[in-house]
């Protein structure tokens, strides 16, 4: 049993079988994708607030640094990445910030708020309104702030990154690996098409990783809500001084990924926190999203790469690139998405044709 599930309502069990043939997996058992692909975004922090303080992570500021982005500010880089040819608002902030920050309570007041969930909601609904879809990484969700912030979301995300209790999550307010599950399986209960993943070099193991993927497949098995799992190494900065994981156990873990999830899933590699081509044979199929207007505000040390780093990571690998939407294609119909967003996949505006010629090219 995986720490800390007991307090949910959610059963997640791995077979040692499947975990020792996930611990033989080697780079040379699987494939290289036949293509690549990206999708291009605006990064909109909501807040820096967060109720954990991880050892390896820059994007919380401590209490009385944090504040919330406001209407206008939400607005006008919306307007900016719509111009520059985005697709996706990426909306993220930390686990829980209005139980442990003062200030953002009286800024959500100020804003006639009840929560960072209604905010979030508000936000997405002026993303739409500018031309681009919503993909929101708020951490862990319960099922009715899930439901909250659905109809206008084209997809959910949340890092699981270890289904271990590591040292790097300690303190008064470590992460549990039994909520991230929960918010993994309350999406699919919703029917919510998902992103996930695991950081790879935080002090879990490799039975670790094995289990932590085999976790992923599960639920996926279950609602099939999974679209891509991203395998991240961590990464130095000025809160993280223990190094990344080497070119080799990367190359095993994407590989063991990609053995392991169902052909249908993506895996992703960041290609500003690792160079891509040292494991496009090992069955990475896509770039994640990258910005041609905002920074990485989870990695601000490590800069996007532009349009022609991932061409040239395709070309290295020998196969096209194409374009997506935040949104994998077999998602884009009404089983998954709400009206709402179905509407604007549809609209006859210029974000519509936007996306239409995006969808075209995949």
């Amino acid at each position: 049993m995986f720490p800390g599930i007991e307090a949910y309502d959610v059963d997640v069990t791995v077979d040692e079988r499947d975990v020792e043939r996930a611990l033989a997996v080697r780079p040379a058992d699987v494939a290289a994708a036949d293509e690549l692909s990206f999708a291009r975004n605006v990064f909109l922090p909501l807040t820096t607030a967060c109720r954990y303080t991880c050892t390896y992570c820059t994007y919380y500021d401590p209490p009385g640094q944090a504040s919330l982005l406001t209407r206008e500010e939400i607005r006008e880089t919306c307007r900016q990445g719509a111009n520059a040819g985005c697709t996706e608002a990426l909306f993220t902030f930390g686990d829980d910030p209005d139980d442990r920050y003062a200030e953002i309570h009286a800024e959500l007041d100020e804003l006639g708020h009840e929560s960072i969930h209604d905010y979030l909601r508000e936000a997405c609904e002026i993303a739409l309104d500018e031309g681009l879809l919503p993909h929101s990484n708020p951490g862990d969700q319960t099922y009715e702030e899930m439901a909250a912030v659905a109809d206008v979301n084209a997809s959910l995300g949340v890092m699981l990154e270890t289904t271990a209790e590591v040292q790097a999550h300690g303190g008064p307010r470590s992460k549990v690996p039994g909520q991230r599950l929960n918010t993994i399986a309350n999406a699919g209960k919703h029917g919510i098409p998902f992103t996930t993943g695991i950081l790879v070099g935080i002090g879990e193991t490799w039975r670790d990783r094995a289990e932590s993927l085999l976790a992923i497949r599960e639920l996926d098995r279950r609602y099939g809500h999974v679209q891509e799992v991203i395998v991240q190494p961590v990464s130095d900065n000025e809160r993280w001084h223990e190094g990344s994981p080497s070119t080799a156990t990367m190359r095993r873990v994407v590989a063991m990924a990609r053995a392991v999830l169902p052909e249908s899933v993506s895996v992703q590699v960041p290609p500003n926190l690792m160079d891509a081509r040292d494991v496009v044979d090992c069955g990475i199929d896509d770039l994640g999203g990258v910005s041609p207007v905002t920074d990485d505000h989870v990695n601000p040390e490590y800069a996007w790469p532009a349009l022609r780093e991932l061409e040239e990571v395709a070309e290295h690998a020998g196969v096209p690139l194409a374009e997506r939407l935040p949104t994998y294609e077999r998602y884009l119909n009404e089983e998954w998405l709400s009206e709402r967003v179905l509407a604007a996949l549809d609209a006859p505006d210029d974000a519509g044709e936007r996306y239409r010629t995006v969808r075209a090219g995949t």
